[in-house]
């Protein structure tokens, strides 16, 4: 009698430990919480998350075509000239008022902008890439990939390392 006693309590403990982690799981500390799964990243609600998750929401749109090519179009400037404000901090430069009246109270600067050779003058004055089709700008410096040096504006063919640069 004593061996089935002790054979039945040794079974219920190794089903509780075998059971433990399924039934209640514990944190490295060992306090078991409900909300240990981890972080959704669609959670995010900075300005730079929301912008950049509706810009690839229209492109999906675009893709899998529910929106048309004229919506996509209007939607991209919009969502675009939020995102490009939003990761540059400004808050107020998305609206129209708020770059109305930055426009207006700075002076014109004696510093070129930098130009896109298919689209034109681009209104960042910092910028590296064009905003509208994402080419390197003509003002922009050029750095190889392979050994860091500086490239020329028109370079095809590194300087210092001599391999081809990517467009």
């Amino acid at each position: 009698m004593l061996e089935l006693i002790v054979g039945i309590l040794l079974a219920t403990g190794a089903t509780y430990f075998v059971l433990r982690p399924i039934l209640r799981p514990a944190r490295a500390d060992g306090v078991a919480t409900a909300s240990d799964e981890g972080d959704d990243p669609d959670d995010d609600l900075s300005p730079q998350a929301v912008a950049l998750r509706a810009l690839k929401e229209i492109e999906f749109d675009r893709a899998t075509g529910k929106l048309s090519d004229a919506d996509y179009d209007e939607l991209h400037a919009k969502y675009q000239s939020a995102a490009l404000a939003a990761l540059r901090g400004d808050a107020g430069r998305g609206t129209g008022e708020g770059r109305a009246r930055s426009e207006t109270a700075r002076p014109s600067s004696l510093v070129p902008r930098p130009t896109c050779a298919v689209d034109g003058p681009r209104p960042e004055p910092d910028a590296v890439f064009c905003s509208a089709c994402g080419r390197r700008l003509g003002t922009a410096p050029g750095y190889c990939a392979r050994c860091g040096s500086a490239l020329t504006s028109d370079a095809r063919y590194c300087n210092a390392c001599g391999s081809r640069v990517a467009a």
